[in-house]
């Protein structure tokens, strides 16, 4: 008898402003799912910037003791030898949080040049969740065309655009907002953030 397939999510965090928003949403992955996070170079840099914390296991553990660090697997950006550049490695979808617009470029036109582009192009390729958080502001023309192009190749785009009808208090709780709207598209349950009138 085969052993069921574990959950696997395959988590991007590209080079655009929003690290906390990958943090959060690390923390809240339920711990029966395997995670495969590809962080860029640009990324990494940004993530050090903005949170203090860098990308790698050690600091996760050290800064985020909530992550199960045992269940992630860090990918290097440019390894197309990984189980996640091949579409026969079945996992539950992918999510790019934040998506530069670089990355979004490279995702919409099929440029697969990185590891993060390689795996969000198996994605769609084999019609599975990708859910493309994107982070700026304003948008020109190009980037709403790419926007365009990824979701008619059935991307989700989530642009990290929070809501303030729930009141919010803090920073955390708006970064919970973006992190609970991720992981709802993902339809996995989370306890971040009640949908509007929820109880």
């Amino acid at each position: 008898m085969k052993s069921k397939r574990p959950k696997r999510l395959i988590v991007g965090v590209s080079g655009a402003s929003g690290m906390p928003y990958a943090l959060r949403l690390l923390q809240s992955i339920p711990e029966e799912y395997e995670i495969y996070l590809i962080a860029s170079s640009g990324a990494q840099r940004i993530c050090k910037s903005e949170t203090g914390i860098e990308l790698n296991r050690s600091s996760l553990t050290n800064h985020l003791p909530e992550i199960r660090n045992e269940n992630i697997n860090f990918l290097s950006n440019d390894d197309f030898f990984t189980p996640v550049a091949s579409g026969s490695f079945h996992t539950d979808g992918m999510v790019v949080i934040p998506c530069s617009m670089k990355t979004l470029s490279g995702i919409a036109n099929g440029y697969t040049q990185t590891l993060i582009e390689r795996a969000a192009d198996v994605t769609l390729k084999e019609k599975r969740k990708l859910i493309l958080v994107v982070r700026e502001t304003p948008f020109n023309t190009i980037h709403l065309k790419n926007m365009l192009q990824a979701a008619e190749a059935g991307a989700i785009i989530l642009p990290a655009s929070p809501g303030f009808y729930a009141n919010p208090k803090s920073l955390d709780d708006i970064v919970d907002f973006i992190a609970a709207r991720t992981l709802d598209a993902l339809q996995i349950s989370q306890s971040l953030f009640h949908g509007w009138k929820e109880v």
